[in-house]
């Protein structure tokens, strides 16, 4: 592997959570092994270990174009990510821009989710 992939995982890692990455890497078959190295190493060693975005700016980017998208698992799995980063007026405000940028229905799905993860207790995450 490379020096990218190695700060990939660990930046992955940190982000998820040893769990959520265990799982996922356990799961990897021949048919989607490739794709896991792959975004281990773009998406996790270069996207999100550059420092041109704080770790809360990079969160609330990534929750805004997950809801936009409607790409709901995901969605989820960055929210519970991004609890050490924003609290819940800063995830309030995200889904407030999703609402005017991508509609009302992409937000009140996203805050349905939200409320979820925020009345999670932390053991549960």
């Amino acid at each position: 592997m490379t020096d990218r992939f190695d700060r990939g995982m660990a930046r992955r890692r940190e982000v998820l959570g040893d769990a959520h990455v265990d799982r996922a890497s356990s799961a990897a078959r021949d048919i989607d092994r490739g794709f896991q190295e792959f975004i281990t190493e773009y998406a996790w060693g270069e996207v999100w270990s550059d420092t041109d975005l704080t770790p809360t700016m990079r969160s609330a980017v990534t929750i805004a174009l997950l809801a936009a998208a409607g790409h709901l698992e995901e969605l989820e799995m960055h929210m519970r990510a991004s609890r050490p980063w924003l609290d819940d007026a800063q995830l309030r405000g995200v889904l407030m821009h999703v609402a005017i940028y991508a509609g009302v229905p992409a937000a009140n799905t996203a805050f349905k989710i939200a409320r979820k993860v925020t009345e999670e207790s932390p053991e549960e995450t």
